[in-house]
């Protein structure tokens, strides 16, 4: 209870900040479109403990279905898109586009979670599919922008980061056409297959491909920023272990394949093998991350 009390102030705070910001942009409007969909999905949290707890009675799979949908596609989702428009381009030195479809994006995600929130509430099966229509729909929009941005790129190397943020919406790519399929067909392991592709695909690999971004960053930053002019200072690219990355990659993308594949075909032997590629990858991450902090020329 003391957590979701400290919750709530965190969430109160960051309104407070945001109000206080005089001139409020895209970037900042989502945020704080995010943080509301945190906020009710929070509420609903705890609507959902008290209905199992058998306090009070609730249809739990309509209140959860719209728990998912609010924290994890109003909250989760609407921040990456947000924090995207700063992000993409400024890695992959992209010029000269226009960010309109993602602007159209965000607004129909948003009125697509309203209305299946409300398909729960007033338990009507026709907003529920318009609001997966939107939902689809703006995430069509959202990698439209994604590749306009590609296309407008100065950067042409494919590095680690390209091929983190390549891996990560293709796993959300194929989430959505298994979650299409689910919706014709409901299945309980390609319901778990969805969850892993959308955490382990890409949710991580986003956070992964901007650790081997931001990190080299704040390193130098901290490191080497006051002796530029005075002596020789590595570049940014120095500092990121181009191999072991490599080894990384390779391991963890197998990982999170192959353990999608055992969890739809109930294979066992699939399971182990993905941990286990899974492992290797993640002990590579490790290294390259101690790696990044302990640079030194």
């Amino acid at each position: 209870m003391i957590a979701f009390i400290a919750f709530f102030i965190f969430l109160f705070e960051t309104f407070l900040t945001i109000l206080k910001v005089k001139k409020i942009n895209f970037v900042i409007l989502s945020v704080l479109i995010a943080n509301i969909f945190l906020l009710f999905g929070l509420i609903i949290g705890l609507v959902l403990a008290l209905g199992y707890s058998g306090i009070i009675d609730i249809d739990i799979t309509n209140y959860l279905k719209t728990h998912v949908f609010t924290v994890l596609i109003g909250y989760v989702g609407i921040t990456i898109m947000g924090m995207s428009l700063v992000l993409l381009p400024m890695f992959w030195l992209s010029h000269g586009f226009s960010w309109i479809y993602v602007k159209i994006a965000i607004s129909l995600l948003t009125f697509g979670i309203v209305l299946i929130t409300l398909s729960s509430i007033f338990r009507n099966i026709f907003l529920e599919y318009v609001g997966y229509f939107f939902n689809i729909f703006a995430l069509i929009l959202y990698f439209y922008q994604i590749f306009i941005i590609y296309k407008k790129r100065v950067r042409i190397e494919l590095d680690i980061y390209f091929k983190s943020m390549f891996f990560s919406y293709l796993s959300l790519i194929v989430s959505i056409v298994l979650s299409i399929i689910y919706m014709t067909n409901p299945n309980e392991k390609l319901l778990l297959a969805i969850f892993w592709l959308v955490f382990a695909g890409f949710i991580s690999f986003i956070i992964i491909g901007h650790l081997y971004k931001i990190l080299p960053f704040l390193v130098w930053f901290d490191r080497f920023s006051s002796l530029v002019g005075k002596k020789k200072v590595p570049m940014l690219a120095d500092m990121i272990p181009v191999r072991s990355a490599k080894f990384q990659f390779v391991f963890s993308t197998l990982g999170v394949v192959i353990i999608g594949f055992s969890i739809i075909l109930n294979l066992d032997i699939l399971l182990k093998s993905g941990i286990s590629f899974l492992l290797v990858g993640t002990l590579f991450l490790v290294k390259d991350i101690f790696y990044m902090i302990n640079f030194k020329e």
